[in-house]
């Protein structure tokens, strides 16, 4: 009995307990929800494991968002949880997106840091002083660092992106920024701020500086009398938006009455367009259409409220704006004779498709019509005002003037304008017509050199010397004379003292000499081998500068002996090279028959690995490496006080870092070597598939033969393919030749067959095929020079039109 009653004892304690074991896991979740976070706790990038930090209610959560248009990079955000599209109200990277397994993590001494996978530092929140405790997201969105007696050390709500949230508040001098397009987060074009006067105003801004142009609204809350002035824009818990004046006075930005707060959420964004809006949403969504609610669009018409100041409004340079049903802009070109600037943007702006504003003794009235637009204006822009005109007058005066590209008409009165326009508007307030001026029939301007003359300041010096001589006094010239004479002496010495033995000069290198035993050590005798080049075999090692750094010694095969004095002089050249897109030379060893050079360690290794490997990079990241190259080349070719030419551009001479920064190698080694070494050709630098014509046909070799490598390298960053394949019939498919096939028959997409994001870029691909093409011109007075090519492929002047790259090829 007493053994029953022990066993009844011992289930009746059973159940309960076991009850409790099945309840703690639902315990600890509700723990994690508490929306605390600790020290070191973090969130990783495209962790499918993780879970973002959520409020306490779950209204709101913190952590990574994929990026629409890149899904290798994430935004560091604050977002609603609850609702269908998670709208985010809050972000940190917005310029930098950070790459996939980035980690986000809570320290005590930076409070939030961001970092890549290899442990760079992206972003971080900071700390006002002191050490950080712990971290807390709210419910009503605000992300809290505070440290062991409960005080703020930063918060979110202090540092506003585009949103503002209830019970949020913003001081003299702050301000949001808006996106710079739906899917870019970096700063954009327009801002709203509370200005030390007191004023709550909208204005656009320049890029990338953030000058303020002229607002298009305003409070009205500013006041000579301090005491009556703005001091804060409030957004309060029952979601009325309003600045409240010095006096307590709320000047209401809300109108009307908006639905209750505790059934619907609010937030006020100044989106990418410029409108500043503030909207509603259902908190128990079931169904329906999901979108957020209007409330009020602050101006009420953007298209006509900027009217004032400079910038491009926001539908861009060149184009017209109207209103859609829920007050935001819609962007379109003038004319079919305009297209938009950006095919992927149409809040960009609109280019012509003709040339503009051309004057020459042949100009004449009849080349061009007039197209009318009414409702439209232009009110920027003006050169010419006529008051009192007639329509007629306005348009012959438009037809006649040829610098006038677009005429408005209104109330007697006749502007005429010049490209690019300004706060284009169609609206049925604009009481003008507008007359737009189109060349007719297939127009074009005479033949000129593909290339503006700009980059070649040198000739038009020498062409200066002459008519200066000759135009000035006896004795100016003769003070001119002496002048040259002195600074001929000068560096005619100069150049004596350069050529002179090593022991009679002193040159200014941070370049370390090593003996060959110490790099035989380093390399624990040349065991781990890197790669072979054209110019001889790479080995990983270690050396000691301060602290023990990872190095990468190249033995250099076959180097030219004529003298010592002939391989430290072009070693000290390449040691006083330095640039961000070159590979740093650290020392080199220079004993018997051995020569060696010492450079920084790259840890990616060479871009070949990443285009034609099983690993690809992603278009941006490839676009950027381009970019970093042609930065290089230039920088060798003329900003080196001695003209480098690197003779071997390819994907294998191309080193990335732990950021897949490139970094060129082997430049300058060319003149080191005989002139066989190359394993492709005799008597040719260079590699088969990269190797410009002019080796060929014994024609004077200058950096234009890095040009013609640097067009090549660069259609294969852009397609990913080989120079030079052979396929599985045998025969051979040259990428040079079916590149300007694709380019030739409008099909240039085909180079990135199956690359999304190349070809929801295809306005950057066309440019950078474009310029490729023109690298890899047979006649190299026909390539540009590395500056050119560096000012086309950053858009900064438009690419022309190339020809057919193989005139003396047989395809």
């Amino acid at each position: 009995m007493r053994d029953r009653t022990c066993a009844g004892m011992v289930l009746d304690l059973a159940f309960p307990i076991f009850f409790l074991i099945l309840l703690l896991p639902c315990s600890l979740i509700r723990a994690q929800n508490t929306g605390a976070i600790g020290i070191n706790d973090s969130v990783t990038a495209g962790d499918k494991r993780a879970t973002p930090w959520l409020s306490p209610s779950q209204d709101f959560a913190f952590g990574f968002r994929q990026l629409a248009n890149n899904k290798d990079l994430y935004l560091l955000a604050i977002w609603y949880n609850k609702i269908p599209d998670r709208t985010i109200v809050w972000f940190a990277n917005g310029a930098d997106p950070a790459p996939t397994n980035s980690k986000v993590q809570l320290t005590a001494q930076q409070g939030l840091v961001l970092t890549t996978p290899q442990g760079g530092e992206i972003w971080t929140s900071g700390i006002s002083m002191g050490e950080a405790a712990q971290g807390f997201l709210n419910d009503t969105g605000n992300l809290v660092i505070s440290n062991s007696r409960a005080e703020k050390l930063w918060q979110s709500f202090d540092d506003p992106t585009d949103t503002l949230l209830p019970t949020q508040t913003m001081e003299q001098g702050g301000r949001l920024s808006s996106r710079l397009s739906e899917t870019n987060y970096s700063q954009g074009r327009f801002q709203f701020r509370l200005l030390h006067d007191g004023n709550a105003v909208l204005n656009t801004n320049n890029l990338p500086t953030g000058l303020a142009y002229d607002a298009y609204f305003w409070s009205n809350t500013y006041d000579t009398n301090v005491s009556n002035a703005g001091i804060r824009v409030v957004f309060n818990e029952s979601g009325y938006l309003f600045v409240l004046r010095a006096n307590d006075e709320r000047v209401l930005l809300t109108q009307g009455r908006v639905v209750s707060a505790t059934e619907n959420y609010h937030r006020a964004t100044l989106n990418f367009d410029g409108v500043f809006v503030l909207y509603s949403h259902p908190k128990n969504f079931s169904g329906g259409s999901g979108n957020w609610s209007i409330i009020r669009t602050m101006p009420a018409n953007i298209c006509t409220s900027i009217r004032l100041g400079m910038g491009s409004g926001p539908c861009g340079f060149n184009s017209i704006c109207t209103l859609d049903d829920d007050m935001r802009p819609i962007c379109r070109c003038p004319h079919e004779s305009f297209s938009l600037l950006d095919p992927e943007d149409k809040y960009g702006g609109c280019k012509p498709h003709f040339p503009t504003q051309y004057c020459d003794d042949n100009y004449s009235a009849d080349n061009f019509d007039l197209v009318e637009l009414t409702n439209t204006d232009w009110p920027q822009t003006d050169y010419e005002t006529y008051s009192p005109y007639n329509i007629e007058e306005c348009t012959k005066a438009c037809l006649q003037d040829c610098f006038c590209n677009v005429a408005i008409f209104g109330e007697g009165t006749c502007w005429k304008k010049k490209l690019p326009l300004s706060f284009g508007r169609q609206d049925t307030s604009v009481n003008r017509k507008a007359f737009i001026k189109v060349r007719k029939g297939n127009f074009t301007l005479p033949p000129a050199s593909p290339f503006p003359p700009f980059p070649y300041p040198k000739k038009k010096e020498d062409a200066l010397v002459l008519p200066v001589l000759l135009g000035t006094s006896v004795f100016a010239n003769f003070l001119l004379v002496g002048l040259v004479s002195f600074c001929f002496a000068f560096f005619y010495r100069k150049k004596l003292s350069r050529n002179a033995p090593p022991v009679e000069r002193s040159v200014q290198s941070n370049l370390r000499c090593f003996s060959f035993k110490e790099l035989a050590v380093a390399t624990d005798g040349f065991t781990e081998e890197l790669g072979r080049g054209s110019f001889g075999t790479v080995y990983k090692g270690f050396i000691e500068l301060g602290a023990r750094i990872p190095v990468a010694v190249k033995k250099l095969d076959r180097v030219v002996q004529e003298s010592e004095k002939e391989f430290k002089t072009e070693v000290e050249v390449i040691g006083q090279t330095y640039h961000k897109n070159l590979v740093r030379l650290i020392g080199f060893c220079e004993e018997g028959e051995h020569r060696l050079l010492v450079y920084e360690f790259l840890s990616s290794g060479s871009l070949s690995s990443f285009l034609f490997g099983a690993m690809k990079l992603s278009w941006n990241q490839r676009t950027e490496i381009a970019l970093g190259i042609a930065r290089g080349l230039l920088y060798l070719h003329e900003e080196c006080s001695t003209q480098i030419i690197h003779c071997d551009i390819k994907p294998q001479n191309i080193l990335l870092d732990e950021y897949y920064d490139a970094k060129i190698a082997d430049f300058g080694l060319a003149k080191l070597l005989f002139l066989d070494q190359s394993k492709t050709y005799t008597n040719i630098r260079g590699t088969k598939g990269y190797v410009a014509s002019e080796w060929f046909r014994n024609m004077p070799i200058t950096a234009k033969v890095d040009v013609y490598s640097f067009g090549v390298l660069l259609l294969e960053i852009v397609s990913c393919q080989k120079s030079v394949e052979t396929e599985r019939n045998g025969e051979g498919k040259i990428l040079t030749y079916w590149a300007y096939d694709c380019y030739q028959e409008g099909r240039i997409e085909a180079l990135v067959e199956n690359d999304e994001e190349a070809l929801n870029d295809m306005r950057r691909l066309d440019r950078f095929v474009t310029v490729a093409i023109w690298c890899i011109q047979e006649d190299p007075t026909l390539r540009p020079t590395m500056k050119m090519v560096m000012l086309m492929l950053e858009d900064i002047i438009q690419v022309p039109v190339p020809p057919c790259p193989f005139p003396f090829t047989t395809t």
